[in-house]
């Protein structure tokens, strides 16, 4: 099988990664890679890590040419997706959105949180949210993806053990998260130089952070109940990689081992989520590069709060490789097709 793809925004770090997997992929045609500001240029050019593998050059967006593809990535700003892609499922190509037009299910939590109204509300309710792990049959037939964040990934996947089993009080969950720089893109900004993050940690949005009402939204439809949820994202002074480290308050006595056994069992299918043994702690190089979610589970000092560590690549689980295991998916693939790597160490 061969998959016609297009990539609308293919310049930032989440495009050139999504080229990364797609260009070794064994199904995947790369057709075409638009960018506005770069159009005409070749992608190796800007990219040179590409050289030898993508011989495109970015184009400025068209409809009618993505009209071609089987499927098409959008790795654009928020509020670009939407504006295009009604005309895109018009013509019979599947899309998966990197980025958030799709993710949240209201339209005006969506404009609450985004600052614009959303271009083709009818098509929430229809867009799947591309978690695998949960909504993969659902993902299976879709004509949308919406692609998760990367914030929401590693959180989301810590806590649904917890959840589904129902041992925690879930109007108190907090999950405290650490993400490196390249989660704030590839446009140049004073609070991403390197000046200004090396030797540095700082939290950012400790107020409320986009991600928050896509987190709630995923947890509470897991549970048919809305959950509490305190979440603040911090900056760390690296290129990849998000640790969230996650607190839920137990409504009654877990034994260590019953609690691993739930977390073994509940992902014990999944072919990218490792449950690491008692007493570890996941470190984000141990995913670097790869589509994989680590994590770790205890109950400290034999109290009465379940932490759980969670640790993703966050352009790669946290996006492109996500995104590309959706792809899979909905053209019956082997899940981890194109996306069996090992780790970058050290």
């Amino acid at each position: 099988m061969s998959i016609k793809i297009g990539i609308v925004g293919g310049t930032g770090y989440t495009g050139v990664e999504l080229l990364r997997l797609l260009a070794a992929h064994p199904h995947a045609e790369l057709q075409v890679i638009t960018s506005r500001s770069e159009a005409e240029i070749p992608v190796a050019q800007l990219f040179p890590n590409l050289r030898g593998h993508v011989d495109l050059c970015f184009t400025e967006p068209d409809v009618k040419r993505l009209s071609d593809c089987d499927l098409v990535f959008f790795a654009t700003p928020n509020g670009t997706a939407m504006r295009l892609v009604p005309e895109l499922l018009d013509a019979g190509v599947k899309v998966i959105d990197l980025a958030a037009d799709f993710r949240l299910k209201d339209a005006q939590v969506w404009e609450q949180w985004y600052g614009m109204p959303h271009a083709c509300p009818d098509l929430l309710a229809e867009a799947v949210y591309g978690l695998p792990e949960i909504h993969r049959a659902d993902i299976a037939k879709a004509r949308l993806v919406a692609n998760p964040g990367c914030y929401p990934t590693a959180v989301q996947l810590g806590f649904l053990p917890l959840i589904e089993a129902g041992w925690v009080d879930t109007d108190r969950l907090i999950a405290d998260v650490k993400s490196g720089a390249s989660g704030a893109g590839r446009a140049a900004a004073v609070g991403t130089l390197f000046g200004e993050i090396s030797e540095n940690f700082k939290a950012y949005k400790a107020d409320g952070h986009r991600h928050l009402p896509e987190i709630k939204q995923g947890l509470s439809a897991i549970q048919q109940t809305p959950v509490g949820l305190t979440f603040v994202p911090h900056l760390l002074p690296m290129i990849r990689g998000i640790h969230a480290t996650l607190y839920a308050p137990l409504k009654h006595n877990v034994s260590p081992s019953a609690l691993h056994t739930q977390f073994e069992q509940y992902y014990k299918n999944e072919p990218f989520v490792d449950v690491l043994p008692t007493g570890s702690h996941p470190e984000t190089r141990t995913v670097r590069g790869t589509n994989g979610c680590r994590m770790a589970v205890s109950i400290p000092q034999a109290g009465d709060t379940v932490v759980v560590l969670s640790v993703i690549d966050n352009l790669v689980k946290g996006a492109a490789g996500q995104a590309v295991q959706n792809m899979n998916i909905l053209f019956n693939l082997p899940e981890s097709e194109g996306l069996k790597h090992i780790a970058l160490l050290p």
